[in-house]
């Protein structure tokens, strides 16, 4: 089968399965059995801090690095020993990965080349893919006569003429400033949906996780820490860190009671942190839930950022942009029950709220 059709049966088969995947070094596992999907045709982002296991993960799925343990399914294929000539995907690097000397067009043409596919059908992908990134009038052009978003094009570019079923990202946008950044993630998004590709993009970055996937992937110490629909993990963090990492600014995590003093009617129980959303608190008169004192305020146009102390402790709300405040003016912090979520305070995991209704769902859901 060719051509279009040929390209679609293809994407039909593009799922990822990652079982159980280990990667050892020098005794240390980067990457801790961790076991996820990407449906075909999925965008799923593998998020974490700096040293997490996310690029390890993403270069064991390549065939870049071979695993110490587990497996890798590609389509319904075992793909664990292949080669990443074998396993039909195409990759995206940080550094763009351009040849200085080679025009865009022959950038672009390069793996097609080395492959020995035909001229003309090189010169037919050429021109789909040139029209799709608006690369069109550059073609002749070298990389150092291209801005940092046209040369990521060209990596994009590359990609898409390899005509494969899976796309590897491995932190393209962190070279761009931030308009360039947000511009590139609708470009991504809107390319990996036209073209119906399996996506696998790596970042430290939650603002892209947040706006770009389908599933996101949170790692932490080489462990998965929680898996999930954008919404899944913002609005049900499955931990303190998951609370923390995404949300910006972060969710505020209090101990017991200070939540005791928010919500009166659902104090958390002994050895419990409760955490709470910003843009979720209240801000009011005194006398009204928490007690705090404003130590910060940053105007941000449509909102407000407060800072309060409330005797010791520190927590961040959202307020409307017009509200008027003063540093030292004393305030009430307050917010509804099902607002707040509840931690154990030594494993940090998410637990039951008690029987108050509260929003939480079993221990370690998912995780």
């Amino acid at each position: 089968m060719t051509g279009q059709d040929g390209q679609t049966a293809l994407r039909d088969m593009a799922e990822i399965v990652v079982d159980n995947l280990t990667k050892v070094w020098s005794g240390s596992p980067a990457v801790d059995g961790i076991s996820f999907t990407c449906a075909s045709g999925e965008f799923t982002v593998l998020l974490g801090p700096s040293g997490c296991g996310k690029s390890t993960t993403l270069r064991l799925i390549a065939g870049l690095e071979q695993p110490s343990a587990g497996a890798i399914a590609i389509g319904g294929r075992d793909v664990t020993r292949r080669s990443p000539a074998e396993r039909g995907i195409a990759m995206v690097f940080q550094s763009y990965a351009l040849f200085p000397h080679l025009s865009v067009a022959e950038n672009i043409l390069f793996g097609l080349k080395v492959r020995r596919v035909p001229r003309a059908e090189r010169d037919e992908r050429l021109k789909r893919a040139a029209q799709t990134l608006g690369l069109t009038q550059l073609l002749d052009r070298k990389p150092a006569a291209l801005s940092g978003g046209q040369r990521q094009r060209v990596a994009l570019g590359r990609a898409i003429v390899a005509d494969a079923a899976v796309c590897l990202m491995d932190e393209p946008l962190s070279n761009l400033d931030a308009q360039l950044r947000q511009e590139m993630r609708a470009e991504i998004r809107g390319l990996q949906r036209r073209l119906g590709m399996t996506m696998i993009y790596v970042t430290h970055d939650q603002v892209e996780a947040m706006t770009m996937s389908d599933r996101v992937v949170l790692m932490r110490d080489g462990r998965i820490e929680q898996q999930g629909t954008p919404a899944e993990l913002y609005d049900r963090p499955a931990s303190g860190f998951a609370a923390r990492f995404l949300g910006t600014p972060p969710m505020n995590l209090l101990p017991a009671a200070a939540g005791a003093a928010l919500v009166p009617e659902a104090p958390a129980a002994a050895g419990e942190s409760i955490g709470v959303r910003p843009e979720r608190l209240r801000v009011g008169a005194p006398g009204h839930g928490l007690t705090a004192t404003v130590e910060a305020i940053e105007y941000l146009g449509a909102d407000t950022l407060l800072t309060l102390d409330a005797a010791g402790a520190k927590l961040v709300a959202r307020t409307d942009g017009h509200a008027r405040h003063r540093i030292g003016e004393a305030v009430g912090v307050s917010c509804a029950a099902g607002d707040l979520h509840f931690f154990d305070a030594g494993s940090g995991r998410r637990v039951e709220a008690n029987g108050n209704g509260c929003n939480a769902p079993e221990r370690g859901e998912g995780a």
